[in-house]
């Protein structure tokens, strides 16, 4: 036995004075000496995280060693897990957007660098991210994940211009675009074999972001994972970071996400857009739909038009989309104007009731021929039955009586 359990032993025996006393301790001390190869009892209190220790003959005292092995294993394995979670993440594109992210993933514990085509130092330092103007410096600091946070119609180019072959060939790419299949088969096509390739999409921004990620949904498609156990590992632990983050995370193909995409996100921008071009202001007498309206018109109004056309242009639905909002608009005009009926109209804003009054204008012209010609006839009939008809006298006052309820026919039949 140990000095240090053997001091504890005696200490905590009861104190006495005299002869007795020393026999005590010393009897007490024969005692621990001949059980040293006794294996100790252990046990745990429910109530404490102290080992209590029991040395000695069986009634001897408990004594609380402040010695918790196993505790310091359980906390250096839970820091070697943290340790595997964090990761060296490079953002290519340091814009809105990867500023965004690279804010949240430094709080999270990663060590984050970045690049962009305009410099950022200041803001990056405020965050304490690493910035690098030349992408060569930054892909010499092989980051173990690439993240790509550029615009979809800028990917192409900047995903040539950057120097990959002085990246770690296991090096982990990852997008944030918008869509999904196009930079799927864009990264496939461009990057070389032995790099890892995850596809996804944070269904929120700096608008809708800013708070909580709580309840948020993010899509990813696992496109090309190495099967070891190290490229594994880095994959779950970028995910991991939203995640831990309170992300719903929702794993799905880059083609049906495009699929969902065109009928959601990009049919939300376009309302929004439609309804900003109408320039909406609040009310005094706002209803709670309105004002859910004016809040769609801000959150798509703060994004770039650029963002707006690459959902169009770089997903093959969008088009099926567009055209389905149209004709659902024509159908809607359509049916309000079916049930639009100006005789009813009439009746409610001027109060006639002549039926020739309350028809369109064109219809009303109609009319008016019906009845002239109507009017005309009898007139005619009548004139030619009357007595000295015959003479000439007559015939020419006939004729020019005639002529005189003719010519309104004539001239409103021209009209019409």
């Amino acid at each position: 036995m140990n000095a240090a359990c053997r001091a504890h032993w005696v200490a905590a025996a009861p104190l006495r004075h005299g002869p007795a006393a020393g026999r005590r301790h010393d009897s007490s001390a024969a005692a621990l000496s001949s059980k040293v190869c006794r294996p100790a009892q252990l046990r745990q209190s429910s109530h404490s995280r102290y080992l209590v220790r029991r040395l000695g003959p069986p009634g001897g005292r408990a004594v609380a060693l402040d010695a918790a092995f196993p505790f310091d294993r359980e906390a250096k394995m839970k820091k070697q897990h943290t340790q595997q979670l964090k990761l060296r993440i490079g953002i290519v594109g340091f814009g809105t957007f990867g500023q965004f992210l690279a804010q949240r993933m430094v709080k999270a514990g990663h060590e984050v660098i970045a690049t962009n085509r305009s410099p950022c130092f200041e803001a990056a330092e405020a965050m304490g991210v690493r910035f690098y103007t030349d992408a060569n410096d930054f892909c010499e600091e092989h980051p173990e994940v690439v993240l790509l946070s550029t615009s979809i119609l800028s990917l192409e180019k900047v995903l040539g211009a950057l120097p990959v072959q002085r990246l770690k060939r296991s090096t982990l790419f990852v997008d944030v675009l918008s869509v999904k299949e196009f930079p799927k088969r864009l990264l496939l096509r461009e990057l070389p074999q032995e790099v890892d390739i995850l596809c996804t999409h944070p269904m929120f921004g700096p608008d809708s972001g800013k708070g909580s990620w709580a309840g948020l949904n993010l899509q990813f498609d696992r496109v090309r994972i190495g099967q070891d156990e190290e490229r594994q590992r880095r994959c779950d632990a970028f995910l991991a970071f939203y995640e831990r983050e309170g992300c719903e995370m929702v794993e799905m193909s880059c083609e049906q996400h495009d699929q969902l995409a065109a009928s959601t996100q990009f049919i939300t921008h376009t309302v929004g857009r439609m309804l900003g071009a109408m320039q909406l202001a609040p009310t005094p007498i706002d209803t709670k739909g309105f004002q859910s309206l004016l809040s769609l018109v801000d959150n798509t109004a703060n994004d770039s038009f650029e963002l707006y056309y690459g959902l169009f242009m770089y997903n093959q639905n969008s088009t099926e989309v567009l055209d389905r909002l149209e004709k659902a608009f024509d159908e809607v005009k359509a049916r309000l104007l079916r049930q639009l009926h100006d005789k009813v109209r009439q009746q409610i804003f001027y109060g006639q009731s002549d039926d020739t009054q309350m028809l369109p204008a064109a219809n009303r012209i109609s009319a008016s021929t019906e009845d002239t010609a109507q009017a005309a006839a009898p007139s005619a009939a009548t004139t030619a039955d009357k007595p000295g008809g015959s003479n000439g006298a007559g015939k020419r006052g006939s004729g020019t009586k005639h002529a005189k309820h003719a010519a309104p026919v004539k001239s409103a039949v021209e009209s019409a």
